[in-house]
């Protein structure tokens, strides 16, 4: 029975350890049944291919073709993304998804378009739903938005933990935005800026770990954690 035990241990860590090395091309975004002319659902495959899942945050942003803000939303362990919208049928959404996982040391990128695919199931009898154009699969940027790119920018978050007041701070460059999540991805706080230090106030929120996102004046997006006390 130990050995039984010790084998089953041994085939758990060794499934964990190859889920997080899951290579991003791998991956591609898929449009879940049940989407409408208004309302879509996203699976990203990633949530289940990249272990631990607690360290998985996805940032997914939608645009239409002339690209403005049609959804965003910064999600973690969660798999899917559902959003509703006013885009016409005839138009095409630009899907970004972007998923980190500080603890594998992984970020894929997945950058695909919606169009609204018509199938004739009989003679004249139509059916519509939204699906991707290319179907392409993630790229791993972990160089790109890692320690070359991402660590300068960030000065300092601290102190970490607090119970009070975290000052972020940039070493370079401008401010343009705070927003602040729980680990189940509910936004709470949200602050535009133009300034290179803000003084983010946590003392109403609960003890526990909570996800902050920077934004500098490029619009890089910087994912970390803070642990209120």
């Amino acid at each position: 029975m130990k050995k039984i035990l010790f084998a089953l241990v041994i085939l758990l860590g060794l499934t964990q350890t190859t889920q997080a090395q899951v290579s991003c091309d791998t991956m591609n975004l898929i449009v879940n049944v049940g989407s409408d002319t208004n309302m879509v659902n996203i699976y990203h495959p990633g949530g289940y291919l990249t272990s631990p899942s607690e360290y998985n945050v996805i940032a997914w942003e939608i645009k239409d073709s002339q690209g403005n803000i049609v959804a965003e939303n910064t999600l973690v362990d969660e798999n899917f993304y559902q959003f509703s919208h006013n885009i016409p049928i005839t138009d095409i959404m630009n899907v970004t998804a972007l998923l980190s996982n500080d603890a594998a040391e992984i970020s894929c990128l997945i950058e695909d378009q919606l169009y609204w695919k018509i199938t004739e199931v009989i003679p004249d009898v139509f059916t519509g739903r939204w699906e991707f154009v290319h179907g392409n699969t993630g790229v791993d940027v972990t160089n790109t938005l890692g320690t070359d790119d991402i660590e300068p920018t960030i000065a300092s978050v601290y102190p970490n933990p607090s119970n009070d007041l975290v000052n972020i701070s940039l070493e370079k460059g401008q401010l343009l935005k705070i927003e602040l999540f729980s680990m189940t991805g509910r936004l709470l706080f949200k602050k535009d800026l133009n300034s290179k230090t803000y003084a983010l106030n946590i003392s109403e929120y609960q003890s526990g770990v909570y996800l902050v996102r920077v934004f500098n004046q490029n619009n890089d997006v910087v994912n970390t954690t803070i642990l209120k006390k």
